[in-house]
C-alpha cells in the first residue's frame, strides 16, 4: 500500500516538473570584475528554462541603485559558443519603471525565431544612462533547448 502511494506521489511530482515551465536563477558575471559600477546587478531569472524556440522567454535582471536614472539604453549582445550573433538596443524605461532607483527590476521578453540554433549562448548586456555613462556591464550564460513551435506546426 506504502508503495503504491509512493509511486502515485512520485507521478504526480513528475508530471507537474514535465508540464509546468521552469523558471532558473543564473550566475551573472560583471565586465570589469574591479569596476565600480552605479547599478548592481543581484540576479537574472531566466523564464521558461531553457528558452525554447518560437516562445516567448523572460529575461528578469534584479538591480539596484543609489542613483536616480530617469532614462538610458539597455544593449545586448549575444553570442553563440563564442561567435556575435545578434545586438539590439531598447529603451530603459520600456523595460523598467522610470525613474529607476533602490531595487528594481529589468525585465526583457522576447520570442526566438523558430530556426534558432540549440546550444549554449551568452548575453552581455550594458546599461547606459542618457548621458551615455555606462551604469553596468554583465554577462551570462543561458542556454536554448531543441523544442520548438516548428513541430507543433
Amino acid at each position: 500500500m506504502a508503495m503504491v502511494q509512493f509511486k502515485i506521489i512520485l507521478s504526480l511530482f513528475l508530471g507537474f516538473y514535465l508540464i509546468l515551465p521552469s523558471i532558473r536563477a543564473t550566475n551573472v558575471q560583471y565586465c570589469d570584475k574591479k569596476g565600480d559600477y552605479a547599478v548592481k546587478v543581484t540576479g537574472v531569472e531566466i523564464s521558461p528554462y531553457p528558452v525554447a524556440r518560437g516562445k516567448p522567454a523572460t529575461f528578469s535582471i534584479s538591480a539596484s541603485t543609489d542613483e536616480k536614472v530617469s532614462d538610458g539604453k539597455l544593449a545586448l549582445d549575444v553570442s553563440y559558443f563564442g561567435w556575435h550573433v545578434h545586438s539590439e538596443t531598447h529603451d530603459l524605461c520600456a523595460e523598467t519603471s522610470c525613474p529607476a532607483t533602490g531595487d528594481f527590476i529589468i525585465s526583457h521578453s522576447q520570442v526566438l525565431p523558430g530556426y534558432t540554433p540549440p546550444g549554449s549562448y551568452t548575453l552581455k548586456m550594458r546599461l547606459v544612462d542618457g548621458d551615455k555613462k555606462q551604469l553596468t556591464c554583465i554577462s551570462f550564460d543561458f542556454s536554448i533547448g531543441l523544442a520548438s513551435s516548428l513541430a507543433d506546426s
